[in-house]
């Protein structure tokens, strides 16, 4: 589960990135305003990368205080 974790969030920021500079790329080849709403889908993306580390962390944190707990 680990290792799919860690994928996902690669992923994430994998499409967060890659959103972000195809929109970009568009707002300066075409107009600002038809294209600038395409925001919200990479702030979605890098939202989502950061939602998934930052529980990944704390999720590991538990499960060392847990084990922890259990050897004593």
């Amino acid at each position: 589960m680990r290792i799919y974790n860690r994928i996902m969030e690669l992923f994430w920021l994998a499409m967060g990135i890659i959103i972000l500079i195809l929109v970009t790329v568009m707002c300066l080849k075409e107009s600002f305003s038809s294209w600038a709403i395409y925001y919200v889908f990479a702030l979605m993306a890098l939202g989502t990368y950061f939602m998934r580390r930052f529980m990944r962390k704390r999720m590991e944190k538990h499960q060392a205080f847990l084990n922890s707990q259990k050897q004593k």
